[in-house]
């Protein structure tokens, strides 16, 4: 019986491989395009590839194309070129706008972006680009049967931006010293807290940001001494006001007495 099983089975592959065969040589466009849907339904997705390219330049834009460039994209996708894949769903949108499957070519366009981000500590243009797909998506099909999906997929993709900023501004905290540059420091931070001002690094940012001043202000000119530590001062209160409980407060505290000793030499 096994031995049975297996010879059918090999007849079968045989088969199908001699009718893909067949199909790549052959010229008859109806020949390629069942072949290639037969393939997609046995997860032969570098098969359907190979002969939807062989169809594209005779079926682009022709509504008998619709099928062709779904399962062409969906083959690319299930095996992982997701840049290909993004490029080819968005093409598909262009093309089938109507389409019952233009929500999903839309939806998975977008995913392939997040596909292609990269960790945070790299560049993070792919990133950038999902975070605008998937909004337009989700602006697009507020009814989605995709929307928690594309939510939290934007959602992963805001934070990883989010982190990628607050390590470049705490890059500049850390080589403010070397550099002198306090000023990059604070600015970057003032842009983070902007960009995104529901962080929950918004503690450890308003710390830094007050470090950095504090720092710019003890290393500063007299003349430009008291301006600087005042502005010291002033981040010292905006990090207690939104956590008067803070894990930096030790440290912020005995921070802020330097800041009141050094201002009362001014007074005087």
């Amino acid at each position: 019986m096994s031995r049975y099983f297996y010879l059918l089975l090999l007849a079968v592959l045989f088969s199908s491989c001699n009718e893909y065969q067949k199909a790549l040589k052959s010229d008859d466009i109806k020949l390629q395009y069942d072949v290639a849907v037969k393939m997609y339904e046995k997860e032969k997705y570098t098969k359907v590839i190979t002969l939807a390219e062989k169809l594209k330049p005779v079926m682009k834009g022709k509504p008998s194309g619709q099928k062709l460039f779904y399962i062409y994209a969906m083959s690319m996708y299930k095996q992982k070129q997701y840049y290909n894949a993004g490029y080819e769903f968005s093409s598909f949108v262009s093309s089938y706008p109507k389409s019952d499957m233009v929500e999903e070519a839309a939806f998975l366009s977008a995913k392939c972006y997040y596909m292609l981000s990269p960790v945070y500590s790299k560049d993070q243009n792919e990133t950038y680009r999902a975070v605008d797909a998937l909004q337009a998506f989700i602006d697009r099909y507020p009814e989605s049967q995709y929307m928690d999906e594309a939510n939290q997929l934007a959602k992963e993709m805001r934070e990883k931006l989010e982190k990628k900023a607050f390590e470049i501004a705490k890059q500049y905290h850390t080589t403010a010293d070397f550099f002198g540059d306090y000023t990059a420091a604070i600015k970057t931070f003032d842009n983070f807290l902007i960009d995104f001002p529901g962080t929950k690094l918004k503690e450890d940012a308003l710390f830094y940001k007050f470090d950095s001043s504090y720092r710019f202000a003890l290393n500063s000119i007299a003349s430009k001494m008291e301006e600087r530590l005042l502005d010291a001062r002033a981040n010292y209160k905006a990090l207690v006001k939104y956590k008067p409980d803070t894990k930096y407060k030790q440290q912020a505290d005995e921070m802020y007495a330097k800041i009141e000793t050094e201002l009362q030499k001014f007074s005087k």
